[in-house]
C-alpha cells in the first residue's frame, strides 16, 4: 500500500491523551477533521495503527490531536516520533481546485526553462501568505526559488514529472 505523510507526532500535550503534530499537509482542514481516520506509523515500526480523529486544534505552530480511545497521556505517549499518514486511497481529488496538486506530486518534479535548459529538481515547498514557492536545487547543490505564479509557471506534467518555467529577470 502507498502512504502518504500528513504530519510528525512531535510530542505529547497535557495528560488527557492530546499529542504535539507537526503538520506536513497542505490541507489541514481536511486530514485532521474530526472523524477522520489517521494511520500512526510508531517510530522504527512499518505497521500502521488506525486513529479516529476525536479533536483537532490549532496551538502556536502546531496542530493538537486527540484520537478516539486514546484519552491518556500513557496511551499516546508510544507515538511520540511517530508519523501521520493517509493511504492513496484516502486521496480525495475533489478537494483540489484547478492549478492544484498536492506537495508529493510537486516535489521531486524538474524544472526546465521555456528554452528547455534544465533548472533543478523541486525539494521543498515554502507557503508564503500570497503564493507557494518552490526549492529548486540544481545539480551542483544551489538552490533557486521559484514562485508558483502563472506569470512564471508555464506548465506542469504531473505524469512525467517535469514543470516549464518562464525564468524572469533576476530569478536565477
Amino acid at each position: 500500500m502507498e502512504w502518504y505523510n500528513v504530519g510528525r507526532i512531535v510530542n505529547t500535550h497535557g495528560i488527557r491523551g492530546e499529542v504535539r503534530v507537526l503538520s506536513t499537509t497542505d490541507f489541514e482542514d481536511v486530514r485532521f477533521a474530526i472523524g477522520n481516520k489517521l494511520a500512526v506509523f510508531k517510530k522504527d515500526d512499518k505497521k500502521p495503527i488506525w486513529v479516529t480523529i476525536e479533536s483537532a486544534r490549532r496551538h502556536k505552530n502546531f496542530i493538537l490531536l486527540t484520537f478516539e480511545g486514546y484519552n491518556n497521556i500513557n496511551f499516546v505517549e508510544p507515538f511520540k516520533e511517530g508519523l501521520l499518514k493517509v493511504s492513496k486511497d484516502q486521496l480525495d481529488e475533489d478537494v483540489l481546485e484547478e492549478n492544484e496538486y498536492y506537495y508529493f506530486e510537486i516535489i521531486g518534479c524538474e524544472v526546465f526553462s521555456e528554452e528547455g535548459e534544465q533548472i533543478g529538481t523541486i525539494t521543498e515547498i515554502l507557503e508564503t501568505g500570497a503564493n507557494d514557492v518552490w526549492e529548486v536545487k540544481n545539480a551542483n547543490g544551489k538552490k533557486h526559488y521559484i514562485p508558483y505564479i502563472e506569470d512564471v509557471v508555464k506548465e506542469i506534467d504531473i505524469e512525467e514529472k517535469k514543470i516549464v518555467i518562464h525564468v524572469l529577470e533576476g530569478l536565477l
